[in-house]
């Protein structure tokens, strides 16, 4: 008997167990769902079906609809009451999701989500208009995302999911996965001006036009930023971006271009010792040349329709991606004359389609829905690695190009057996292609791999507002291709004997979860969940080798709250808590940097005028910084407070104030060997042990006038 066959007779008993008892649907005011409380009804009537959901944010009813606990959607208007200190705080919505800085305000963020420090990107999948972000065998890391690009007024809604039970997904997201979708209209063009303390100015003009059949958005940003660094940052960008949208929200076209441009100087993270001697103030650096700059342009065509049984949704993009970064992490300990500076550089042409269908029908009798699809994407990349003093390069580690390619099939299906329990089952395939050609002809090479990936959940309606969920998976994360065709170390030219990673890797999960809507106003979410990692092998773009680190086990529990207290107040709070282990090691098995504890609470008030005030604190509990976990890093309580007065129905008035109580707390920490001037290495050249840390802003205040037109 097929696991498959197994799977539906078993979802199939359950259902006869269940009975034929009816439940009546919540049916919120602010969401139009499908009303399946009636099992002799068909659930997807023709004129009705079509009018899924109407997003509002957090507090809108999942019931019904959610395939899993620790998934969710932010809606625009709690979207504007948040404070951002930088464009990516807007994945802050995710619960349990952390983004901090350890370097320049033009450099991707620094992720944490479920018992994984993240880097930049790896194992949590962002995706924005459709287009995904993470870049595969980047020059800086595996998975690299840089969403300095984005505007926040643009962006229409946060849709979240965690866990490696989804489909669709693939690549990169077995921690979540999370997509912004680009408004369709602006009610009315914008004109905003806000500027700040360290320099901070930033400008932004949009507005959207009828032109033919459709509608044409247009918007320019500019924004500088010194930071409260000793060396000012200098953080310039330009951000232009145009939208033409045909159709409604069920049957239409649009696509998108964007340009831009950022340059920096960056105060990387510095050791403690150096502070703690007085040699360094704590927004001092040991190298006040480090920064770098970076460009993007893109091309995204999207076309979806709908029609009584069926929906189709097809996103082709196309982009250009450049950064050249220079950092110095470890100061004096490679090269005591000309120091440790060097330079990553990351040239690349991305093209890709994702292409899928929906079917409402009926399977086996039992209403359903069917998607399957297709996801395509060409990564061109030119990468390089050079050792540098002042941005002038000395001599090169390696230079690569870099040609990979993915195919991914999937299908996933969805039953709803009677009005209490619906079932997913979801299948996905890919397989990658790897071409490497080295400046070092040993490490130049081709490989393939394929990996399959097969899902199931089940949702039981226990009550009116509460639904449980189960959901099991597996997914699976690329490696950089560079250490999948790698022979010999570029730094030493030793033999890598046996040290190839695999081109993809498994991962596999579970999850237990609850969600409750009381109608007084309250979700309520918790879940339990579980993750396998069959190793932890990563390409080290900072040394430009490979480094395998064992395979790791991570679990934990997320408990997700917002509370709709009345017409004019609400507040969210989320708390989280996760183990990582390497399934090996003994004693040293502790993940370094693994996120274990994050705590989130906002409050918010705003009134019929339009006026509102929201007030945000977040804690980052500590975290091993080796594998004995003798060594952790401290934690960070940040509070943020954001305002606006609407002086009348064309200007607003906004006050951001970060860090409220200037709180000196750590962004980031490390933990690793290095050498200042004058410092002695040790008998074999080794560096001194240390923490090495990169500051939050103190506190600072924005004020900003946005002006209707």
């Amino acid at each position: 008997m097929s696991p498959a066959l197994l799977s539906t007779l078993l979802v199939a008993a359950i259902a006869a167990q269940a009975g034929e008892d009816s439940l009546q649907s919540s049916d919120p005011e602010d969401v139009l769902v499908v009303d399946a409380s009636d099992s002799s009804e068909e659930v997807f009537p023709e004129d009705e079906y079509l009018e899924a959901i109407i997003v509002e944010g957090r507090g809108t009813s999942r019931l019904d609809i959610a395939p899993s606990a620790s998934e969710g959607v932010t809606g625009p208007e709690q979207l504007r009451r948040r404070p951002l200190l930088r464009p990516g705080e807007l994945l802050e919505t995710v619960p349990g999701v952390i983004i901090t800085q350890h370097s320049g305000s033009g450099k991707g963020n620094q992720f944490f989500l479920r018992g994984f420090n993240l880097d930049h990107g790896t194992d949590f999948l962002v995706s924005i208009g459709g287009v995904p972000i993470n870049m595969r065998s980047h020059g800086h890391g595996q998975g690299y995302v840089d969403m300095n690009f984005l505007i926040p007024e643009l962006v229409e809604k946060v849709a979240y999911r965690k866990g490696p039970y989804f489909a669709d997904t693939g690549d990169f997201s077995s921690a979540g996965s999370v997509a912004l979708d680009y408004v369709r209209d602006l009610p009315n063009g914008i004109a905003s001006v806000e500027s700040g303390e360290y320099g901070f100015q930033r400008a932004l003009i949009a507005d959207s036009y009828d032109v033919g059949n459709g509608r044409l958005i247009t918007a320019l940003e500019t924004l500088h930023h010194d930071g409260p660094w000793e060396v000012d940052e200098n953080f310039r960008k330009l951000n232009g971006f145009v939208r033409y949208v045909e159709g409604d929200e069920y049957n239409g076209a649009d696509f998108t271009f964007g340009a831009y441009d950022g340059r920096w100087t960056a105060t990387d993270q510095i050791p403690l010792r150096a502070v703690q001697s007085g040699l360094l103030d704590r927004f001092g650096t040991l190298d006040p040349t480090s920064g770098g700059s970076s460009r993007r342009f893109s091309l995204t065509g999207h076309w979806f329709g709908a029609d009584e049984k069926s929906e189709w949704d097809v996103t082709a993009y196309a982009y250009r991606s450049e950064l050249n970064l220079y950092s110095n992490f470890t100061y004096n300990l490679a090269d005591p004359v000309n120091g440790d500076q060097f330079e990553q550089l990351d040239d690349r042409w991305v093209q890709g389609l994702h292409a899928q269908r929906t079917n409402f029908d009926a399977l086996f009798g039992v209403d359903s829905e069917t998607t399957y699809g297709l996801q395509f994407r060409n990564d061109f990349i030119e990468n390089g690695l050079f050792n540098t003093r002042e941005r002038n390069r000395l001599s090169t580690v390696r230079v690569d190009d870099i040609g990979e390619a993915s195919l991914g099939l999937f299908a996933q299906t969805t039953q709803r057996w009677n009005d209490r329990l619906r079932s997913n089952l979801g299948l996905r395939g890919d397989g990658y292609a790897f071409d490497v050609d080295s400046d070092d002809p040993v490490n130049s090479d081709t490989e393939y791999d394929f990996i399959a990936s097969p899902s199931a959940g089940l949702a039981f309606r226990v009550e009116k507002n509460t639904e449980l969920y189960l959901n099991a998976g597996f997914g699976f994360h690329s490696n950089d291709a560079r250490g999948v065709t790698i022979r010999d170390d570029p730094t030493t030219a030793a033999a890598l004997d046996g040290e190839r990673v695999p081109g993809l890797v498994r991962q596999r999960g579970a999850e237990f979860g609850v969600r409750h809507e009381n109608p007084s106003g309250l979700t309520s979410t918790v879940a339990l969940w579980g993750l396998r990692s069959a190793s932890e092998l990563v390409f080290v773009g900072d040394g430009g080798n490979t480094e395998a680190t064992g395979a790791s086990e991570r679990f934990g529990v997320e408990w997700t709250n917002y509370y709709q207290i009345s017409d004019a107040w609400s507040l969210d709070f989320d708390a989280t808590w996760s183990r990582a282990r390497f399934t090996e090691g003994g004693d040293e098995n502790h993940v370094p940097g693994a996120i274990e504890t994050s705590v989130a609470a906002g409050l918010a008030y705003e009134t019929p005028e339009g006026h509102y005030a929201a007030l945000r604190g977040r804690y980052f509990g500590p975290r091993d910084l080796e594998e004995t976990g003798a060594v952790r890093s401290t934690s960070s309580l940040l509070f943020n407070a954001h305002a606006a007065y609407r002086v009348n129905s064309d200007v607003m008035l906004r006050l951001s104030i970060f860090n409220l109580f200037d709180r000196e707390v750590s962004d980031i920490e490390y933990f690793y060997p290095s050498l200042l001037g004058g410092e002695t290495p040790g008998p074999g050249g080794e560096g001194i042990d240390d923490v090495h840390f990169h500051p939050a802003e103190p506190m600072s205040l924005r004020f900003g006038v946005a002006v209707a037109f």
